[in-house]
């Protein structure tokens, strides 16, 4: 019967019928002769298992590796930046009195949202009111005495003409109306002054946002050039967000617009929050700044966001996410076909000719999705090993089938079978 089992080389009863029939029941046998056939077995199976051609390990006749491959081809590629950047307010102002006074009220909700023109604060406005009614009275003053000034440079006409007066009696006439005229402009204008300075009593908000707490209470006195402002407003929707750009990436970037291998896009940005959930509106850019910061070596990106719900505040860290631009003349290749070797540099397997593994060193500085864009070392067209590059050496003799083939790539169960010799 072992004469049997080896020659089988399987413990699979339909495999092996002549095994099948050749089985003794147990309960017949002695117990010193059970344990011993049970080892036989197990031994055979192992054996069997090991020595069949073309098995589980993924090799056929002759140990040639069966892999995977994908034919990689040119196309765009967006290059994509993951920079920090800092939330700032979109507008931002500072209340202010612009004449001096008592604070009578106060009339608005600390941080509650105001609108352009809303009134804040009343200024007790008795003196403004005075020297508005006392400008009101000069206008009249001086518009009584222009009155009779022209009045009379009117009579002294005929009378000039016919030498009735001197000439010189007519000419100061004249000009005593054209001075009660000025007057009259700057009574005018002194009521005018008077009435916006009235005006000013009442403090409007500069902007729509959302007031801060107020510096200052009722009873307070406020002067038209103080340096603390009585509040601040501040507009949350949209909102900047500036974006820290390193120059030498920028200068790559123009570079590759200039030699044609780029072209710009549309920089739509995502945003990620300091809890690192995705923000739900994109962003556009706005300008990039052509100073360098001396101190950091980077250029400033500015973007605004939609803030409807008011979830980013000014000074907040998020991390932008946007493409500046296209790459035409790129390839990707799937990230399990990329090794490292001693040196850093990028490397994969492409099926050369006779079928056989060829190690090629590659360009490829930056992901996208699950794919790594390759920018040299690879043609189109050319055969991209993904599966089965575990024990590939290069020069060696493949097998070489698309990825998405339904044959089992080697590596993997023969790895199990090696596994498995030490429990025979």
């Amino acid at each position: 019967m072992f004469r049997r089992l080896q020659a089988g080389g399987a413990c699979n009863p339909e495999e092996q019928p002549e095994l099948a029939a050749t089985v003794i029941p147990l309960p017949k046998l002695s117990r010193r002769i059970a344990p011993l056939l049970a080892v036989m077995l197990l031994a055979a199976c192992g054996s069997a298992t090991k020595d069949a051609p073309g098995g589980r390990g993924g090799r056929g006749a002759g140990g040639t590796p069966t892999v995977g491959f994908v034919i990689v081809q040119q196309g765009s590629a967006p290059i994509q930046q993951e920079l920090p950047g800092r939330v700032a307010a979109y507008q931002t102002s500072d209340v202010r009195p612009q004449v001096s006074g008592v604070i009578q009220k106060r009339l608005f909700q600390e941080g509650s949202i105001v609108r352009q023109g809303q009134t804040l604060y009343q200024i007790d406005p008795s003196i403004y009111a005075a020297q508005t009614a006392q400008a009101s009275a000069n206008l009249q003053s001086a518009r009584a005495s222009a009155v009779a000034a022209r009045t009379r440079a009117e009579r002294y006409a005929p009378l000039a003409k016919m030498e009735a007066i001197a000439k010189q009696d007519y000419t100061d006439a004249v000009a005593q109306a054209r001075q009660a005229e000025a007057s009259v402009a700057q009574n005018s204008a002194a009521l005018r002054a008077a009435q916006v300075n009235m005006r000013f009593t009442r403090v409007p908000a500069p902007i729509s946002g959302r007031i801060s707490l107020s510096n200052v209470t009722v009873g307070a006195l406020v002067t038209a050039n103080q340096t603390d402002p009585l509040a601040t407003i501040t507009r949350l929707d949209p909102v900047y967000v500036d974006v820290q750009q390193s120059a030498s990436d920028l200068l790559k970037l123009r570079q590759a617009l200039a030699q044609g291998g780029a072209i710009p896009t549309s920089a739509q940005v995502r945003l990620k929050l300091p809890d690192g959930s995705d923000y739900g509106y994109t962003g556009t850019v706005e300008f990039s700044q052509v100073i360098v910061d001396p101190n950091t070596g980077t250029v400033t990106v500015r973007a605004r966001f939609p803030n409807p719900q008011s979830l980013l505040l000014p000074g907040m860290y998020v991390t932008a996410h946007f493409a500046q631009a296209v790459q035409t003349s790129a390839i990707l290749v799937p990230q399990q076909a990329v090794n490292r070797d001693p040196q850093g540099n990028a490397t994969v397997f492409v099926v050369g000719p006779g079928d056989r593994a060829v190690e090629r060193t590659i360009v490829a500085d930056r992901t996208l999705g699950n794919n790594w864009v390759v920018t040299g070392g690879l043609a189109p067209g050319e055969k991209v090993i993904t599966q089965g590059t575990g024990n590939l050496k290069d020069g060696q003799k493949i097998k070489p089938v698309p990825q998405t083939a339904p044959q089992r790539i080697g590596g993997r169960a023969g790895g199990a079978a090696k596994r498995a010799r030490p429990s025979q």
